[in-house]
Order: structure tokens, then sequence, then C-alpha cells
């Protein structure tokens, strides 16, 4: 049978194999809030990072690069605190942001999140409070107590309203090896009362535990110790007791430290609140497990060979979580299934479990449970016995069996009945089950104490049922419902809605629970109590998209009752959505309402709401209803739909007319041939409103035939009517034109031949020629707007309707009266007539058209009489003026004097008329209407180039000009000729001038220009001072002959002359531009001319002394300066007293050296302008010259030169005097500092680096005073060179490049004591001494190693080979690693033990332990155990295990092997008994074996199986025992005949055939004591059968006579413990048998409680209920070895 345990262990995660390092696994490293998360510091190659592991996903631990000396996760959350020395951070890591942070004054030594949002902070002198409300800052809460000073703090601890608070620390006790331990020391904190207690105490926790009759939960505090004096565990109650409350009584108990733990100690707590019970572990990993209430240990066990150093609750199943130094995360918790059974059976303590199982609600204890509870029936204290099956787990005693038995408990006079006792209890533990409730409220009810059961159900006492609701239904069908709801009986509920009238609930009640009743029952039910309710609760059954019910069936319950109306209104809601589905229903819902209300089914079917329902049966049903628009849309068959559309006076037109719009094409024009054959008059008028509307899909061709089929010309022109006016067909404006001649509306038809743009105008044209209308005007409108007047004519003319051509011409279109006159001459009318027409017309008409058409003919002379009056009347339209000039050019009467005179002729017609007849006369004509071209024409068709010219200057037309000048006109020559001898001549206005020349300059004929303006200009005529023709003639001279242009300009005085010249010089005629200057004395223009395109400066000179103008000699002067004539220039400008051109002139004389003169120059500047920039280069120019006493005199006096500048200047051209002067004058002594160093002047130059402070001025005059050797005033300079670190390289290298070692090293060591010494100075003054003093690096270094660059000394000491300062800066560098490669690679220079073996701990690659161990083999071998000891704690003990067997030196480090075996290694344990084997140590093999079992059992096992010596051969057996290979054991014992060791080992094996071998061995070897001695020793295993036969086999009865006696006594024991039992269960059945079937109550008294009840006391304590005191001597009860 599998062993029973008390509690699950369960290993969650290994570190390790999510990628932690051990190392990192550990105290200061590690952090576990709670069982959320686990929070480790790691170092990456040079990369700190902080890695959480989310316990709900291990696989993916998240890895951030912090930095932290500490980082503790939220409890809840993914928040995180970190501690960087004194600074705390928060951020919350999935918001990627910080929450809050506070800079500590004191180091935190330890914090915690005590909740979800305060972390406790505890400093070396007190604790804080950090709340992350807010902006808060953290609060002191108390000052640390004394006895914790100097310990370290693992633990603070709260109770949940954090009233009471809890430090833990520990701190090593040194005594000797029997009294070394670790002392644990509290402080306890009353928040309320601000007092502190100290506590001796190794771990503690707060509790909530409620004693049972207490209201509330009392505090309690929960504290174990391992003091000199053993182990102690103590339960007590803080603070004050609640109101009400009975206090805890105090609890203490042993806490077991086994022998081998010694040395062990409690270092964690934690309280399972499910289950009132805590968990204690200990240094070793022990779990100790303790009820809460009693303090008894429950169970006690290793659970890890590591220490666990850090744990946290185990919300999940209440137990604790912890992390080992292996990485290891484990839980403990307590197994609710076997816990109870555990402890009734293993430590036999039914009182305790009874509390447990009770107090739980755990199984277990149902056996205990009942025969207390027929303990105390059977002896009459049915009080306790109702507490006992009150309180027993799982309900196993609230039975009606036990109602049963209370019953039939007759009640005592003056005292509560033992049932109402029951029943008291159970209501004021909480609720009564189903059996309970019924036959507590049968009574009540009975009584009428209705509202006791209310006040009950409100208090949720009761257990409702369907049974307890029909008994209250009886009474209170509102109460039933009540319990119905709580019992969860949706039939009754429902029934219940329905009779009280909320039917309104009865479905979302329904849907809530999932019960679907019968609905339609329920509806008939409601129906018959009240119709409108039935009517609500039928559409709610259908209000989802799923109804409940069957709507037929619903349909069916309203028709049962003949409810139309109301049904309607049920399937309009139900039926809303119309889906497919609910076919039949639209059409029943319509086929009722057909039936029984036309007028409602009408208006269901006009809103449309249905399309699903049988549309043919409702489209008969409708025409039998006389719906007949209804039928005649649902008709699909075209015999039904004829039948029923000509009655159109049952119709609404408009609908009838929209109705068609659905129809066919085909099925439209039968029912329109339907209608016009049914009723003609009466459906005409509708059907013509058909064909309108739907013309175009029916098309007009169709209708137009159906109408003309049946000689309905009327329904003809209606339709055609209606459409015509938007129709663009031919065929309907002419059957239109038609049908309205026909129906006689001659005016519709003049309207449509006027208006319409669609007809054949021929065809229509035709048609009314043959139909002889009496009224012709149509076809005058015809023929009018389509151009068949011509036609029209010869028609009315020879139809003798002479009338209507008058008609025509002077009503409808006079102005076609050339077209009517020409057809009449055509027809050979009288002119009489026709001169009478025209007259009575009155110019209504063209006359050009007019004319035109009499001009064809040849009869314009017609027209004379009629012209001249339209003359005489005054009319001045061209086109008569026209007609009358061209019959006085035929007819030869004046015509030259009517062309001239006659302003309202068109010239271009007339000319155009007489170009042959007479081309004078077309010339006078073009020039009268200025009709250029066409005269040019003709003059040059004709040579009238002589009129040509003369219009040509007149016209004073510049595009015209160009064009008769163009270069392909053959007549250009010609006509030029004319314009210079005739037409220029004869002119006198100057425009006409101006207009001609500018016409050949624009041609592009200079030589013909110079022609033209010489004939005007020079002949004196009175053109010959006019400006403009002078500048034009030397213009065009300079452009066509430049050998008269000298002419021109001296013969002529009236021109432009500055223009003139500016031509002349772009056309590089530069002496007759300077002839032009000279003679209207432009002089700067003329000398800029002698000067700039002449390029001879002595003329210029010369006409400059000639003038003796400034401005003249200033233009001279820049154009010397340019040529480099600077002394001239200068003397120039002088002259013209002008300094404007100083910048140059500077520039110039600077370049040239020019100084002396520039000096005069600029003193004459200095007069007319006192510029900055002038008297600046005044002050250099004296600096040049060195008049350093002009200079001198010059800065003293008030001026604007530019000082710094010059002075700059002076000191970049070495004239150190001068920028002396300058630099004191300004006091810039960084300058004056470096002049001074040119000047050799040291001190001064230092004095006034001094006053300057600038470093670099420092470093000029330092590395000036280093390259003269001046190193007393260089040192000076150095000084405050030194102090700014950027500067120091610089300076530095300056000194070594030229080999001033000492020198440097005395700057910088006087540098060591300035106030601004920074680490580069430390540093570089330590690199120096390596190179060139290595004796004075040591000391150095270890006076300011702090102060120094450690990486770069480290290099300098490696290149310098200094191994001892190597490793002394590598250790305070921490880089260990090297520290230590470098004192094993040098060991003579740099080896120190104890330096090493600080050292060595501390380094981060693991590899260098075991290359230390092989250093100090080959060095320091008598050492090695003293190394080995310092690396103890992060050796892999098995890799140097392996080490050392393989160079053989296992017995060398047997002192290291027995150090640390307390870490249960396995090589080390191997090695180890190895060793001892071969010392033959077998007392220390056997403490080695029992004391660490982690080695190949088996395999040491069968080597000592064959040792010498029998010692070694009984470890062998014990091994073998070990590992349950009994037989072996027993066999190896038998052979050394270790007697008492076989026996031991066979009873061990609880194995019968191993027992009974061995008593077998013992007879067969005749040794009857040791027979005897197993008989004792394997009593349980032995049958007695086969002892009985053995022994009187070999006649040894009196050995086997003990055995033999106690068997008996046995059996005995048990026949009498059955007959016992079969007695009492006889018993039972007849009292069962003799229960009376009914019995009476008294009155109940339920509402006092059982505190109240007479018998009833208000504590009592029942058995294991009193407090238990005392300790358990020895070993736990719950200890058992695994």
């Amino acid at each position: 049978m599998a062993q029973i345990l008390p509690i699950q262990f369960q290993e969650h995660l290994q570190l390790q194999n999510v990628g932690i390092n051990a190392a990192n696994i550990g105290f200061s490293t590690l952090t576990m809030e709670s069982d959320k998360f686990i929070c480790i510091r790691e170092k990456v190659g040079e990369t700190a990072q902080v890695v959480i592991i989310d316990l709900s996903d291990t696989t993916n631990p998240i890895r951030r690069p912090i930095s932290a000396d500490s980082a503790i996760m939220n409890p809840a959350s993914k928040v995180i605190a970190l501690k960087a020395g004194k600074t705390l951070q928060i951020f919350n890591i999935e918001m990627k942001s910080k929450v809050k942070a506070h800079n500590m004054t004191e180091e935190v030594q330890f914090w915690k999140w005590i909740s979800v949002n305060t972390v406790a902070l505890v400093t070396d002198t007190a604790c804080y409070h950090w709340s992350m409300e807010g902006d808060s800052q953290p609060q002191k809460v108390f000052e640390r107590h004394s006895s914790l000073a100097g310990c370290q703090i693992i633990h603070y601890r709260t109770d949940v309203k954090q009233q009471w608070l809890l430090l833990i620390g520990i701190s090593a006790q040194v005594g000797d090896a029997q009294t070394n331990r670790v002392v644990g020391a509290m402080q306890l904190y009353s928040v309320e009362r601000k007092v502190s207690q100290p506590i001796e105490g190794h771990a503690a926790a707060f509790a909530q535990f409620t004693i049972p009759g207490n209201a509330s939960p009392s505090t309690l505090f929960c504290f174990a110790v391992r003091g000199a004096q053993g182990g102690k565990l103590h339960v007590i109650e803080v603070g004050q007791p609640a109101q009400g409350n009975q206090p805890f009584p105090k609890k203490a108990a042993d806490v077991f430290f086994p022998p081998e733990a010694q040395n062990d100690f409690p270092v964690a707590m934690q309280v399972g609140q499910k289950y009132d019970v805590i968990y204690l572990i200990t240094k070793y990993g022990y779990i100790h497990l303790y009820d809460i209430e009693t303090a008894t240990c429950i169970y006690m066990n290793r659970i890890s060979g590591d220490t666990i150093f850090v744990t946290a609750p185990h919300d999940a199943s209440s137990g604790i979580i912890g992390v080992n130094r292996k990485g290891q995360v484990l839980s403990v918790s307590v197994e609710e299934d076997s816990i109870v059974q555990y402890i009734t059976t293993t430590l036999q303590n039914p009182d305790l479990a009874l509390r447990i199982a009770s107090r739980n609600n755990l199984p277990g204890a149902e056996e205990l449970f009942v025969r207390k509870f027929n303990t105390l029936f059977q002896g009459g204290q049915y009080s306790e016995a109702a507490k006992v099956a009150a309180g027993a787990p799982k309900g196993i005693l609230r039975t009606p069996q036990t109602i049963q038995r209370f019953q039939q408990v007759p009640a005592q006079q003056g005292q509560t009945s033992p049932l109402l006792q029951y029943f008291g209890i159970l209501l004021d533990q909480g609720q009564l089950n189903k059996y309970e409730s019924l036959e507590l409220c049968r009574p009540v009810l009975q009584q009428g104490r209705k509202q006791l059961l209310e006040k009950w159900l409100k208090e949720d006492k009761l257990e409702c049922s369907e049974e307890l609701g029909d008994l209250v239904k009886v009474v209170d069908p509102t109460l039933a419902l009540s319990v119905y709801l709580r019992a969860n009986v949706p039939s009754k509920v429902i029934q219940c809605f329905a009779e009280t009238g909320q039917t309104q609930k009865i479905v979302l009640y329904a849907k809530k629970v999932g019960y679907t009743p019968d609905y339609i029952f329920l509806l008939r039910s409601i129906m018959r109590i009240n119709p409108d309710q039935g009517t609500q609760f039928a559409q709610m059954l259908v209000k989802d998209d799923e109804p409940l019910a069957d709507i037929n069936q619903i349909v069916d319950v309203f028709m049962e009752s003949n409810m139309v109306q109301q049904c309607t209104a049920f399937l309009l809601e139900a039926l809303s959505k119309n889906r497919p589905q609910e076919g039949p229903l639209q059409t029943r819902l319509l086929e009722m309402n057909l039936m029984y209300a036309p007028q409602v089914a009408d208006a269901i079917l006009g809103n449309q709401m249905f399309t699903h329902y049988d549309r043919a049966h409702i489209a008969q049903l409708c025409e039998k209803a006389g719906l007949l628009q209804r039928a005649l849309e649902h008709y699909t068959d075209l015999y039904d739909i004829k039948r029923a559309v000509v009655h159109t006076h049952l119709l609404n037109p408009e609908w009838l007319v929209n109705y068609f719009g659905s129809l066919s094409v085909e099925d439209s024009l039968e029912c329109i041939k339907a209608m016009l054959q049914s009723n003609i008059r009466q459906n005409l008028q509708v059907c013509v409103q058909i064909a309108t509307k739907y013309h175009e899909q029916l098309t007009t061709q169709a209708l137009i035939e159906i109408f003309e089929s049946f000689k309905s010309f009327e329904g003809l022109f209606y339709f055609l009517g209606s459409i015509v006016n938007f129709s663009q067909d031919a065929e309907v404006h002419f059957k239109y034109i038609q049908a309205a001649c026909k129906t006689g509306q001659i005016k519709e038809v003049e309207r449509i031949c006027r208006e319409s743009n669609c007809y054949n105008p021929e065809r229509v044209k035709n048609f009314l020629k043959e139909a002889k209308l009496t009224d012709q005007l149509p076809l005058i409108i015809v023929c009018d707007r389509f151009d068949y007047v011509h036609d029209l004519v010869l028609y009315l003319y020879r139809n003798n309707l002479q009338k209507y051509i008058e008609i025509y011409v002077q009503k409808v279109n006079p102005s076609r009266l050339p077209v009517v006159v020409g057809g009449l001459l055509d027809v050979d009318c009288g002119e009489d007539a026709i001169k009478q027409l025209i007259l009575v017309i009155r110019g209504q008409f063209s006359t050009d058209e007019l004319v035109a058409e009499v001009e064809k003919r040849n009869r314009l002379k017609l027209l004379l009489p009629w012209l001249e009056m339209r003359i005489h009347e005054g009319s001045v339209e061209p086109a008569t003026h026209n007609a009358l000039a061209k019959i006085y050019i035929d007819s030869n009467n004046n015509p030259e004097r009517f062309l001239r005179e006659n302003q309202y002729y068109d010239s271009k017609v007339v000319g155009k008329y007489c170009e042959k007849r007479d081309p004078h006369l077309a010339c006078v004509a073009y020039e009268r209407g200025h009709c250029d071209y066409e005269l040019i024409n003709v003059c040059n068709e004709n040579s009238l180039f002589k009129s040509e010219a003369r219009y040509l200057v007149r016209r004073r037309d510049a595009e015209l000009w160009a064009h008769v000048l163009q270069e392909d006109n053959e007549y250009r020559s010609q006509l030029i000729d004319q314009v210079v001898q005739t037409a220029l001549s004869e002119t006198q206005d100057p425009e006409d001038i101006s207009v001609t020349v500018k016409a050949f300059m624009t041609a592009d004929l200079p030589n013909e220009l110079i022609e033209l303006l010489e004939k005007i200009v020079l002949d004196n005529s009175m053109f010959s001072d006019h400006r403009n023709l002078q500048n034009l003639l030397i213009l065009t001279a300079i452009k066509a002959d430049r050998t008269r242009v000298m002419e021109y300009i001296n013969r002529l005085d009236n021109y432009d002359a500055p223009d003139i010249a500016n031509i002349a010089i772009s056309s590089e005629l530069y002496e007759e531009a300077f002839a032009i200057f000279r003679k209207f004395e432009v002089n700067t223009s003329a000398i800029q001319v002698l000067i700039d395109h002449i390029n001879n400066l002595d003329r210029a000179y010369e006409f400059a002394e000639k003038c003796n103008e400034p401005a003249v000699w200033s233009q001279l002067a820049r154009a010397q300066l340019s040529n480099g004539m600077v002394k001239e220039a200068i003397d120039s400008y002088i002259k013209a007293d002008d300094p404007s051109q100083y910048m140059e002139v500077v520039n110039v004389a600077s370049k040239s050296n020019n100084w002396e003169d520039l000096v005069k120059y600029l003193q004459m500047a200095r007069k007319k302008a006192r510029e900055t920039f002038i008297e600046t280069e005044l002050v250099f120019a004296y600096a040049m010259t060195n008049r350093l006493a002009d200079l001198e005199e010059f800065i003293s006096g008030p001026n604007h030169a530019a000082i710094t500048q010059v002075a700059d200047r002076c000191f970049d051209n070495k004239m150190y005097e001068a920028a002396k002067l300058l630099y004191n004058n300004v006091s810039n002594f960084a300058r004056l500092a470096i002049t001074l160093v040119h000047l050799g002047e040291y001190q001064g130059a230092v004095d006034s680096a001094r006053k300057a402070n600038s470093t670099k001025t420092w470093k000029e005059v330092c590395f000036a005073c280093v390259d003269n050797e001046e190193f007393r005033l260089a040192q000076m300079c150095g000084l405050h060179i030194v102090v700014h670190a950027d500067e120091l390289e610089e300076l530095i290298n300056y000194y070594q490049d030229r080999g001033y070692f000492e020198e440097l090293i005395s700057l910088l060591e006087a540098a060591l004591g300035l106030e601004r010494a920074h680490m580069g100075i430390f540093t570089e003054l330590a690199i120096l001494y390596s190179k060139y003093k290595p004796g004075k690096m040591r000391e150095h270094l270890e006076l300011f190693w702090s102060r120094v660059n450690i990486p770069k000394v480290l290099r300098a000491a490696d290149q310098a080979h200094l191994w001892a300062e190597l490793v002394f800066l590598y250790d305070k560098y921490e880089e260990f690693d090297n520290a230590i490669i470098t004192m094993m690679n040098h060991p003579t220079d740099a080896w120190k033990e104890s330096h090493f073996k600080d050292v060595v701990t501390k380094v981060a690659n693991i590899e260098l332990y075991y290359k230390a161990l092989q250093f100090y083999l080959d060095y320091k071998p008598l050492l090695l155990n003293d190394l080995l000891l310092v690396l103890t704690p992060r050796m892999d003990h098995t890799r140097a295990v392996t080490f050392f067997r393989k160079v053989g030196q296992i017995p060398l480090v047997k002192p290291y092997l027995r150090a640390v075996q307390n870490n249960n290694n396995k090589a080390i344990n191997e090695a180890l008994n190895n060793l001892l084997i071969e010392e033959e140590d077998y007392q220390g093999l056997r403490a080695s074996i029992d004391a660490f079992d982690n080695f190949d059992n088996i395999a040491l096992a069968q080597r000592l199986e064959k040792h010498e010596l029998i010692e070694f051969r009984r470890i062998g057996a014990y091994l073998y025992k070990g590992n349950n290979r009994w037989k072996q054991s027993v066999d190896l014992c038998k052979k050394d005949r270790l007697f008492k060791d076989a026996m031991l080992y066979a009873s061990e094996s609880r194995n019968i055939d191993i027992a009974e071998e061995l008593i077998a061995w013992f007879l067969e070897d005749k040794n009857y004591e040791c027979f005897a001695a197993s008989l004792f020793q394997c009593y349980d295993l032995l049958r007695p059968d086969v002892i009985l036969e053995l022994s009187w086999r070999h006649n040894i009865m009196d050995f086997a006579m003990p055995y033999m006696i106690q068997v008996m006594r046995e059996y005995t024991s048990k026949v009498d413990k059955l007959e016992q039992s079969d007695a009492v269960r006889s018993e039972e059945e007849q009292k069962a048998t003799d229960k009376p079937l009914v019995f009476s109550e008294p009155q109940l008294m339920l509402t006092a409680g059982p505190s109240s009840m007479p018998g009833i006391p208000g504590q009592m304590y029942g058995p294991g209920m009193y407090p238990v005191t005392g300790s358990y001597p020895g070993a736990m009860p719950g200890y058992m070895p695994m």
C-alpha cells in the first residue's frame, strides 16, 4: 500500500533550464515577492541584466539591460522597483514608463513589497513605507531597535491591516564548534500604540484565524526560534480582541531538528489561510507543517538538499513556494484528500482530525464524526450531538435520518425540543439543506408564521427546492415564486408567473435559465384568463429572430376564439421581418382579412409589408372582394389581367397608368387593344395616358398603329400631342400633323409647322398641297422655313391664290420679298405689279438681295425710281446707295462726283464694281473707304505709283508702309522714287514726315533714308532744325556710313549730344564721341572716353590740367590707381580733395608698400571723414613707417581706430614694438604676453599671462619658456594648464618630445596639491612613473588609485612589466580574472597568498579556479586545501574531484573533501568513501554513508562485499538493505554470521519469504536461540502455522511457546471486538424498528438563538475542543525519514 502523505510537493521550474547562471541564484541576486514573478540580477559579459520570469509563462523570460543593486517585482502586476545606491525607481514594464523615483538619504539595507501599492524600506536606523499613490514620499514608520544592530535583514512582514509590523534579521554567534549558531532577532511594532518589542526568532508570519464561537477573526503572530535549548514555535494573539471575541489562548510547540541537522534553524514561514496551517522551512531544506489552532506538528520531512533561501505564499494551492540554491522552484501545499486520514491513522490524533475536517470541510474523518455523534446522541447530549452534526464536513450527518432521530426524541417539559435545538444551531451556522428546510418550514406555515419564512429566505438560510415551493404555494403564490426562483425550478416558476399575471417575465426567465416550456399551452391558459395579456405574450414569443413557438399554432389559438383583429395585430408584428419561410403565414393573414375585413387587407397590401405569400390565391380573393387594383397587382396571367383591366371606371387612373409599367411590352399592347375594343369611349383617355407614359418602351410606331387600327384619330392626336414636343421622330411629327388635319385642328397644324424641326419638310409640303386646306398658312410656313418660297410662289400664282402671296410677304415674312420678286419675274408677272408689291413692303427686306435678284435677271433699272425715292426719304442704307452708284457708273452719270460726295455706299463693293470699268474711279472709291490693300493692288496693276505714294504719306500707317516696303515687292523702287520726289515735297505736315521716316527705318533702308533726310534737313527746308531729324540723320550715318558722322557732328547743332555720344561709343566711334562731349563741355564724360576707350592717360592728364575740375581729377585718379600708378593716383586724389575711394587706395597702396604716400592721403581723408577704417589704416601706416612717436601720440588722443585689429596685424608682421604699444593701450594682456615672449621679456610675459588668465595664453607662454629652458617660469604657467584635462596631453607631449622628463614629473607632482587637480593629472603622473621612475609608481597608486584612470594605467604598467602594480590595479578595477592570471603568470613578482585567496573568490570565469588549482599543485601544494576551502561556494565539486583523481592527488585534498561533504555531492561522496576504504577507516565510512546518501550504493556495496575486513562487508550488507536488496543483505550477514543484523534486516524487509528463509537457516544451523530471537524480531511477518510446524518438527516447542502465546492473545481480542460490533448493530436495527411514525411538536423557539435557550450553555467545549498544552518529547509524531 502506498504511503499516505498530507502534503503535495511539486517542482515548477529549474531556473538553470531557462538560462539563469547558477552563480546568480542567491539571496542577494534573486527575489520573489509573490508566486507570480521571480526576478534575478545577472551580468552577461560586461552588461548587467535583470531577468523577470513570469511563472505562468516560464518559457519566455523577460531580459532587460538594467544596472541595479537590487530589483523586486510587484506581487500582482508587471511593475518593478529598482535600487541603485540611494536612488529608488519604480517602472511599469508593460507601459514602458517610470512610475516614481526617490533619492534616500541613507543606504537601504532591505526592501520588500508589503502590498500591491506599498514598498517597505529598511535602513540602518529606521523603517519606511513608500506608497505608490500620487506623489507621496517614503514615510518613516518606526526606528530600528538596538537588538537588530549588525544583523542581516532577511524579511519584513505586516498583518493584513498593516497595524502590526515585523522586522526579521539574523546574525552569526561565534563560539566553539559545538556552539556556533545563527541567532535570529525580530522587532515587533504596533502602529496603533507606536511601541516596539524585541523578540528572539528566526522566522515569523501573521495570520487571521476565527476561533469557533467568535464573530470576527483574530490577528495571530506566529514565530519560530532555534535557541541554545532547542527549537520552539509560538502562536499568540496580538492586540486587544475584537468586541465580543474570546481571546486566543497562547500556543507553543517544540520544533524538532534531526540529529544530523544540529546547526539547522528556521529560515522562512508562511501561513496557509485556507487550511489554517503554518508552513515552516529550515535552512537544511526541511518542511514543518503545523495546525495553527493547536500548534500541533502535522508533518515534517526534507524536501530539498539545498537551502531554500526565498519563499512566498502560493495562492493557487494556499501553500508555500520557494527557490533553493540549485535553482529549483518548489511548492508545498496541503493534500485535501489525505491530510485528515493521515492525522487519524499516522498521527493517531482523532481530535485534531475532527477539528481540521470540521473547520476546513475536508474529507477523511467521516467515521470519527459518525461515531462521536452516535455516542453523544445515545448519551442524551442532544445539543452537543446537534453541534457535531452541524459541523461535520461535507454535510455527512445532515441527512433525513438525522432529522428523524431528533424527531423521535420527546421534548422535556419546559425545554426546547432537540429537533428545534438542532435547527437553531444549523441556522446560526449557515444555510439549511433541502430536507432540513422542508421539515422546518412545514410547521412554521401550519402556524401561519409566514414572516419567519420570508426572513430566512432573505437571510439565505434555507435551501430552496421544488417541494418547498409546493408547500409554500398553498399559502402564498408570490412567496412560492421566490422559492421556485431560488430553487431553479423553471416549470413551476413559469406557472407562477402565468398565474400571477406576470406574463412579461416568462420569456425573459425561460431564456435566462435555458428552459423551454410548452408555450402554446401557456398561451391558451392566459387567453382564457386575459386576452389582452395573451396577445402581449404571443408577441413576446415571436419577438426574437427564432420564434419560441410555432406561429401557426399561435394563430390557431387566436382563431379558436375568433380573435381576427388581435390575430392580425399579432401577425403583423410577428411577420414584420418578411422572411421567405413565413410565406404561408403571410397568405393566411391576408386571406382572413380579405374574408372578414377587406379594408384591412387593402391597407396591408398597400404598405407592401409582405412579399412571400401565395400571390395567385390572394389575387383571386382580392377580385372577389372588389379590390381590382390589388388583384391586378398580383395577377400574372394575361387572361386574368385583361379581364380585370377593362373595368377602368373601378380603378384609380393614376394607379392604372403606373400599373402598366410593371407589364411586359407585349402584354401592355394587348391590354390597350382590349381596353379600346371593350369600350373605346370610356377607356380612350386612360389609354392615351398609358401610351403617353410608356411610348418609349411600347414604341411609338406600335401605338400609332393601334390607334389607326381603331381609326381613332382623336386618340392619335391626343397621344401624339403629348409627346410631339419632346420627340425627335419625324414620323411622330408627320402623323401628328396628319391627325390634326383630320380632326380640324388647323391652329395646331400651323403651330407644329412653325415650331418643329423634326418633320420631313418635303413630305409635309406635299401633304399640305394635297390636303387642299382652306387656310394655306401652314403651307406658307413650311415653304418659308425650308426655303421652298419659289415653289410656293409658283403654286399660289398658278392656283390663282395671289392674295396669299401678298399675305406671305406682308404678314408672314417680308424679308423674303427678293425671292418672291425673282419668282414673279420668272413667271412673267407685270412690272407694275412687282413695283407695287415692292412699294407696299417698304424696306422690310434686304435691299442687297433684291438688287441681286433683279441684277441676275438684268432688270436693275427697274429699281431706279424706288432707289431714288429711298434716298429722297433719307435712307442711309449702304445697299441702296451701292445700287444707285452702280446705275450711275453704268449710265456714266457724273460717277466721280457721286463717289467723292456720297458718304453711304460700300467702298469695297463699289470699288470692286469699278476696277474693270474705270481704275481711277476704283481708287477714288477705295481711298474714300480706306481700303488700303485693294487700292495698292489697283495702283500696282495700273502703275498709278504717284497716287499710291501720296496715299501712303497721307495714310500714316506703319503696317501699310511695312507692306509696300517689303523686299519682295517688285514695285518698291518706283514707289520710293515717287515718295522722295513728289509726296514728301508736297507735304507740310511734320507727322507725315515722321511716319515716313520711321517706315524707312523699320524697313532697314539706311541709304534711302540718308538720301531722304539730307533732302529734308540739309536743303534748308522748314524741317532743317528739327532735333529728331538731326538725331536720326547722325544715327543713320553711324549705322550706314561712318565717314559722314564727323561732318554731321560739326555741321549740326540741334541734336541730343549725350545720347548720340553714347551711341557713338557703343559703335566704337570714340573720337566722334569725345568731340561731341568736348563740343558740349561735358568734361567728365569726355575724360571718361579718353580713359576707358581711347586708353590714353597722358591726353587725359593734359585734359584734366586744362579743365582743372575736381570731378575730372577724381576720374583720372581712379584710372591711375587701376593702372598701378599709385603715387600719381594719390596726387590726383589730393588735388581732387576726394577721400571717397579710401578703401581701394589703402588696399592698392598696401600691396605696393607706398606707405609714405598713403600716410599723406589718409591724413587728407581724416580731415574730410573720421571713419574707423581711415583712422585704423592711418595707425597701421604709422607702424609700417616706424613712426612710433606719431603712433603713440595718435592712440593717446581721441580716435575711432580699431586698435586691437591693428595690433594683431602688427604682431602678424612681427612689428612687436608697435604691437606692444597697441596691446598695452587696449589692455589685451593675452596678446601682450605673447608679444613680450617674442621680445624675450619672459617675466613680463608671465605677468601679462596672469592678468589675461587664458589657457591658450598660458600654453603659449609656457611653451616659449620651455623652448628657452626657463623651467621655473614654465612650471608657473604649467600649473595653470594641467588643471584643464583637455590641455594636459598636449603639455605632456611638448615636454616629452624635448626630453624634459624630470621637469615634467616635477610639474605634475606640484599639481597634485592643486584644488582643481583631476583624474588626468594622477593618471599621467602614474604613467610617467611607470616609464621613468618605476620605484615610485606603487606608492603613488596606493595613495591615489581611486583618482587614476585605471584602464589607461593598466596598459602602461603592462608595457612596463610592473606585475605587482598591474595586479594591484586589476584588483581595484574589479578585473579579478586578469589579476589572477597575472599572479599565476608572474608569481615571483606578483603572487601573495592572502591577496590571491581574496581575489580568486571574486572571479567571473570559473575556469580560473581549476587553473589556480594546477598553479598551487605546481608551486604551493601544501597550501592547496586552504585555497579549496576558499573556492568551495562556487566550485563544481564534481569537476574538482575529477581533476584531482586525474592527477592522482585525492589524498592530498582529504580535508577539502571532508569540508564540502555537507553538499551531498556524488563525486565528493564517492571520492571520500574510496579514500576511507583505502585507509581502512570503517567507522568514518559508516558515518559518511549514513549522513550522505548521494553515491552509487550498489557499486560500493559490491566492492565492500569482497573486502577482506568483516566491518566493511557488514557495511556492504547495510548498503544492500538501504537499497531494498534485502535478500543480498541477509545472505551477506548470514555468510559473516552477523545474526543480529540478519534478523533486523529481515524484519525491515517486510518480506515473509526472507523472514521464513532466515528462520529455516537458523534451524538448519541448530541455532535455536537466534530462532527464538527471530520470532520476536519478525513477529508480524511470520505465519503462526509455519512456526508451529517448524517447532514441532525440530522439537523446540519451548523456544516457540512465547510467540504462540502472543498469537493466541491477539486472535482472542479480535474475536471479542467482532462480537461487540455485532451486538451494537443488532441493537440499532431494533431501535429503528420501534421508531414512532408521528410525533407532536412543541411551540417553536428558533428566533431566540441557541445561546438563549434553556439547557444550551453560552460556550461549551466538546471532545477535542479544549486548549492543548504540553510538548512532545523526542521525535515528532509526523516525522518520517524519506
